[in-house]
């Protein structure tokens, strides 16, 4: 079938909106007509180059209506409502352990561009174009592998839930899933981008007394206070460190890092207090650290998280029940552009003017 696209046809050019053909869904897999698709770091990245081989058409957070379903899906049916999230091969150790965001085959299945079974649906002037995550939802239309679809509750925008795949995912997850901070203990994030306030939200339904929210734009801070931060610093203020052991009278018992900043992974593991736990979500490089005086004579615990260590048929639709109970407003994250200003959406994610931007595309 005939589909619009947003065409990645090389690093650091701009995408463009072009017919391409869309071939019929495998036994395993969904057709989804995309309603709209959050913008993510992650796109940002695979535009530099860091993703999929181009030609490509990107977009990992996809929301939309279930189409048409192969004859081996049985867990979505047609006119389903549904979120599309990473890809993970459902049948390795990781897999089966309930570790599918660690599949043994993650970087072939979302950064290889081709589909589970090593074949492409994508395609322009008879030449195969790269797919991305296992969806591609820079489209009007998607194919997913039924292990991508998370079917959702109809009576919530579906246009407001695609983030929910990836973003808030690893943000909430990461202290839902990971860390699983005790009732009242303290926790700093770094960060205050989508990742970092879905955190913050995470840790108020979780229980946590004290909430430290460290960023340098006092916009962000400020939405951070009113999504449950007890604290908010600037770090171009104040010192960092200093202040969150004032405040937890000795460190903070969990942190979690968001930024891929080296300065502040740093700051994220000497924020802790003896027996502490970081999270890494943050996409960082080389980072120094002195391991005696850092790590082991305080018997702290640095930790790896992807995708907020979450199985998403588990954790989305229990973020959906959160957000319409009113305990999860991740709608104050985000802007809305048309699938004709993608671009501008990419800019606006850039210079910090949207939080989350999801593009409406049908």
């Amino acid at each position: 079938m005939k589909i619009t696209a947003a065409l990645a046809t090389g690093a650091e050019e701009r995408l463009k909106l072009e017919e391409i053909d869309l071939m019929e869904p495998k036994a395993d897999e969904v057709l989804i007509k995309i309603v709209a698709s959050g913008v993510c770091h992650t796109d940002a990245e695979a535009m530099k180059g860091k993703g999929s081989p181009f030609p490509a058409v990107f977009g990992h957070e996809g929301a939309g209506i279930v189409e048409k379903v192969g004859e081996n899906v049985n867990t979505v049916k047609r006119g389903d409502h549904v979120v599309l999230s990473y890809s993970y091969c459902g049948e390795c150790e990781n897999c089966l352990t309930g570790h599918q965001n660690l599949c043994e085959r993650t970087v072939e299945l979302n950064f290889g561009g081709k589909m589970k079974d090593g074949t492409t649906r994508l395609h322009q002037h008879d030449s195969s174009l790269s797919n991305f995550f296992g969806q591609s939802s820079f489209a009007t239309y998607s194919i997913a592998n039924k292990n991508n679809v998370v079917v959702v509750d109809k009576d919530v925008d579906i246009a407001l839930l695609g983030p929910l795949g990836c973003g808030i995912q690893t943000g909430s997850g990461t202290v839902l899933n990971s860390l699983k901070p005790e009732f009242g203990s303290s926790i700093a994030i770094f960060g205050a981008g989508a990742v970092g306030l879905s955190a913050v939200m995470a840790a108020k339904i979780i229980g946590c007394r004290t909430i430290i929210v460290v960023d340098l734009h006092e916009s962000r801070l400020e939405l951070a206070r009113e999504l449950g931060a007890t604290h908010a610093l600037n770090g171009k203020e104040v010192d960092v460190v200093k202040e969150i052991k004032e405040i937890t009278n000795g460190g903070a018992h969990y942190s979690i890092e968001t930024t891929g900043a080296v300065p502040v992974v740093k700051q994220s593991i000497h924020a802790l207090r003896i027996l502490g736990t970081v999270a890494i979500v943050g996409m960082s490089g080389d980072v120094t650290l002195n391991f005696i005086d850092d790590i082991l004579m305080e018997g702290k615990k640095i930790v790896g998280t992807v995708q907020g260590d979450s199985v998403p048929q588990l954790l989305i639709p229990q973020l959906v029940k959160y957000y319409k109970e009113g305990k999860f407003p991740f709608d104050k994250l985000v802007k809305f552009y048309d699938f004709k200003d993608i671009n501008k959406a990419f800019e606006d994610s850039k210079t910090g003017i949207a939080i989350k931007p999801i593009v409406r595309i049908s």
